[in-house]
């Protein structure tokens, strides 16, 4: 009897999920990915009318911040409470091309110094300030909706984790940086429109951003920007930055101890959240026509907060689908009982804090997703057996 060969494959020829695939997620998480993107891609647009889905558009502005905090809070354990910070500075800068473009010499033409925005010709100033002359330019003003918030991030993050302050302590300062910012533009009223914010913005490169057809187009970019962002985040997050990041935030001082930068990588996380936050801010001025202070302080950097609380801090796309829950639910309330949002909005964020910390991405893993394995698991046929393997001596 002849020994039988025995034919092993080799480790080139066993198909192995590439590096790029495995740090953008599972299969489950492409999936649900692809979910969010037919949701706000296909059936929104389909089934609302366009009050409505400029609406959800504007929605999903606050997504970015959401999904920022993810990587910020969730991941990182660093909670900012002064993210409308970063999607206000975004919003200005955008709002300043757009204004300018606005404020053409014909266009202005009835005030005192035309060619430049009607509230610095009501403030009496006769000269473009210097730091705005530079928005004329749409490259530089896309470059400043991600570098402003990003530098402004850096050096606020550095200055601070150098010095190993955080936690609590990190929440509060980046909740008064947010106050004082509001401060100062209302204060600044003839340099940034004061407490009416900028107002009046009309056209992008001479396309009137104000007509439903360029409604659609913005929608559609804002929610295609959205999913670049999302796989973004997804990217770091299953890389070797995300499992730093989650190390820091459990036991900082063991990741400190074995020779890391803390700092850096906090810091790191954190200008990139900006970076979302700035994005997110842009397309609102583009989507709504308008950006103001009352974007930038306190109360709206505690709501963007809840948003990604209560989609669950872990979740990416449950940051995401928790904008726009919560967003909707505040219009949906506040056209009844305006007066009281704000009380429902703080009782919302306790009882996610308490009741389920993981948000509703948390439930949906706890006990949706084990019933839909099940089922598919019922439902899927036995894999046929396949021959057997010979005998050593055959």
């Amino acid at each position: 009897m002849t020994d039988a060969v025995t034919r092993t494959a080799s480790p080139a020829a066993i198909p192995t999920p590439s590096r790029l695939a495995l740090m953008l997620g599972t299969k489950r998480d492409m999936i649900g990915i692809l979910l969010f993107a037919v949701l706000i891609l296909v059936v929104l647009p389909l089934g609302l009318d366009l009050f409505r889905l400029n609406n959800i558009g504007k929605y999903l502005t606050y997504a970015f911040v959401a999904v920022g905090l993810v990587l910020c809070w969730g991941l990182g354990g660093v909670l900012s409470l002064g993210q409308g910070v970063f999607f206000g500075l975004g919003g200005y800068a955008m709002a300043m091309f757009l204004k300018l473009e606005a404020s053409s010499p014909e266009a202005t033409a009835i005030q005192s110094t035309p060619g430049i925005p009607d509230f610095m010709d009501w403030n009496q100033l006769t000269t473009l300030p210097w730091f705005w002359e530079p928005f004329h330019n749409l490259a530089f003003t896309i470059l400043a909706v991600v570098a402003v918030p990003t530098i402004f991030a850096f050096f606020l993050g550095a200055m601070l984790f150098r010095r190993r302050v955080g936690g609590v302590y990190f929440a509060i300062i980046t909740q008064a940086v947010a106050s004082i910012l509001t401060i100062l533009i209302i204060g600044q009223q003839g340099l940034t429109g004061g407490i009416n914010g900028i107002t009046d913005l009309r056209t992008l490169l001479g396309w009137d951003i104000r007509t439903d057809a360029a409604k659609y187009i913005l929608y559609y970019v804002n929610g295609g920007l959205l999913i670049l962002v999302i796989l973004a985040a997804q990217f770091i997050k299953n890389g070797k930055i995300g499992r730093i990041l989650v190390a820091l935030r459990d036991k900082e001082d063991r990741v400190r101890f074995t020779g890391y930068d803390v700092a850096a990588y906090k810091t790191f996380v954190f200008c990139i959240a900006a970076a979302f936050s700035g994005i997110g801010g842009a397309m609102f001025t583009l989507q709504v026509g308008f950006m103001s202070p009352s974007f930038v302080g306190i109360v709206p950097s505690i709501e963007m907060v809840v948003f990604c609380a209560l989609g669950g801090r872990l979740s990416l796309l449950g940051a995401a689908y928790g904008a726009l829950i919560v967003n909707y639910a505040k219009t949906s309330f506040s056209e009844s009982f305006p007066e009281l949002w704000l009380f429902a909005m703080g009782a919302l964020f306790i009882g996610v804090v308490v009741a389920f910390p993981t948000g509703l991405a948390g439930l949906w893993q706890q006990y949706v997703q084990p019933l839909i394995d099940r089922a598919l698991t019922r439902r899927s046929p036995t894999a046929p057996a396949g021959p057997a393997a010979p005998a050593p001596g055959e």
